[in-house]
Parts: C-alpha cells; structure tokens; sequence
C-alpha cells in the first residue's frame, strides 16, 4: 500500500496470534504526519503488541505495518531508517554520563561524530538535561533516566517517534517532568508521535488524536476535539497554590457540572460535563470563588 503524503504510518488488517490467544485482532490504523496520536486502551488491550508490531520486534500472523510507506515486516531497515522508539523500560550503563550515552548511541546508528556531537548537546537542552550532561547515569531517577531515553530515541532526526507508556512506573514527580519534555518536543519539532497510555488524562493533555484499543481490536480514531464533541464532555485544569488534598478534590467535584475531580502534579484535572452549554465561564467563576474563600486554587485554565 502506498500512503498518502500526509500520512507517517499505517497499520492495515493486523493480527497477533499466541496459540488460540488473539493479542491483536483485525487492527486497522493510520496515523497522521506531524500528529501526538494517542494508543489509548487498558492493560492488556494490545496496545504494546501494536507497537511492537511496528518497530519489528515481534512479527504479525497477518497483516502489514508501514512505516512511511515502507512494510517494516519485509523491509525493516528502510522502514525503521526515520524511526526514534522506546518500547517497555530502556537500560543504560550506569557508570556513562547522558553526553557518553548519546554519543555512544549516536555510532550505533551509524551518526558521523561530528553530528552526534552536535545533537548531544541540542538534545540534551531539549530534555532538560544539560545541567547533569557528565553526571553517571546510576545516580539518577527513573525519571530522569527517562528523559535521556526520550533524547535518545531523538538522535539521528527521525520523523516518527514511538513511545510505550513512556511514564510508566515513575512518580507524580518523574511523570509530571516527562510530560513537560514530551510537550517541549511535541512544540519545538516536527515530528509524527504514536504513544501507547492507559491513563486517560495524559493522553487528553499530550496529544492531538487519540485511538481507542481493547482486547485487541480498534474502537475508535478520531481527534480530541471529535471526541469530547461526540461525549458531550471536555477537560478543564485548575492550578493551585499547593497540592491539592482529598478535601480540595471533592470541594471541586461538587460544582456543577463537574462529572470528575482529580489531582494532576500540583493541578486539579477536570472532567466538565459540556451537553448543556459551554459551562467553563460560570465554573470559572465557581472556582476562582471558592479560590478566594478557601484558597483552592489561583488561576484556571482551560
């Protein structure tokens, strides 16, 4: 199949099969150029099969999975040429620095010194690492580790970068850090981002489209706008001036029509039931009330 221009990748009738297991089950997706899709689903829903399928780690009983047009299942090194990943949890050598870690990754790939040197350091600023450039990869965080992998997968200018549950396992800390990174990418590069989550609210924020998967199988694939349209419902973030506790949270929740209240960093992450209205000009006004009585919170956004 040959894709349109403006589209980066394509996953066409795949299937997955472990004895009488279906891991994947008729999946049909295409993804945008230049688009942040979100692989959105539950544990177990196919979403890492999915994109193991598509960096060749594993191969479809049926089925293609292109990459820029290419069949990474028959030609896997031209189709994963433009291809920056992180599938699962990245292992680094705790005694190398995140300089000596790029630019050991960058020969790898096959990268002049001179470019790797060059990257290394444009990278590192990107994923707000520069201040620990020469610092041994062991004393960091997960989410600081985390950080290096997402620049890792960005050496070599790719123009399609997959990522599985890139926050997976780290702390509101380590997840609120990797998400900044992930929007610093997403507005500085030109790049078309597939990643797989199962929390919704980090999809909803992160990305631009979102792709719905369970047991296997494609429910829907639409953009974010599409979709709280079709639900009647859309997200709202209240900032606070501290973290908000289980008395904050249900204080908010309580408003009209708010259908969710839930804590996001140091945020307040809303889910407004829109079917009736544009109701965020009065919730506004609710929240910067109860703002000034109870110190919820400073400035609302949406």
């Amino acid at each position: 199949e040959i894709l349109p221009s403006d589209w980066s990748s394509d996953v066409c009738s795949s299937d997955l099969e472990y004895g009488e297991f279906i891991a994947v089950d008729g999946l049909t997706l295409s993804i945008k150029k230049n688009s942040f899709t979100g692989l959105l689903g539950p544990n177990g829903a196919g979403k890492s099969t999915t994109l193991k399928m598509l960096t060749h780690l594993i191969n479809a009983t049926s089925g293609q999975a292109l990459l820029n047009g290419v069949d990474v299942t028959k030609d896997p090194k031209r189709a994963l040429s433009g291809v920056g990943t992180i599938v699962e949890t990245p292992e680094f050598y705790g005694y190398m620095s995140p300089r000596k870690t790029m630019r050991y990754i960058g020969e790898i790939i096959g990268m002049s010194p001179e470019s790797v040197s060059a990257q290394t350091e444009e990278i590192l600023e990107e994923v707000h690492m520069t201040k620990w450039a020469d610092e041994p990869l062991g004393t960091f965080s997960k989410g600081m580790r985390q950080r290096i992998a997402l620049g890792q997968a960005l050496l070599g200018d790719p123009n399609i970068v997959i990522l599985d549950e890139p926050t997976s396992g780290l702390d509101p800390r380590g997840m609120a850090e990797v998400r900044e990174t992930l929007k610093n990418i997403r507005n500085n590069k030109d790049l078309t981002i597939l990643m797989s989550s199962h929390i919704l609210h980090e999809v909803s924020d992160l990305c631009d489209r979102i792709a719905l998967v369970n047991n296997g199988k494609l429910l829907v694939s639409d953009t974010i706008e599409a979709m709280e349209s079709a639900t009647g419902k859309r997200r709202m973030i209240a900032k606070t001036r501290e973290v908000p506790d289980e008395r904050m949270l249900a204080l908010v929740a309580g408003l009209d029509n708010v259908v969710s209240a839930e804590r996001l960093g140091n945020d307040i992450d809303l889910t407004l039931d829109m079917s009736k209205g544009d109701v965020r000009p009065q919730l506004y006004s609710d929240l910067c009330q109860r703002s000034e009585e109870r110190r919820v919170g400073k400035e609302c956004r949406s």
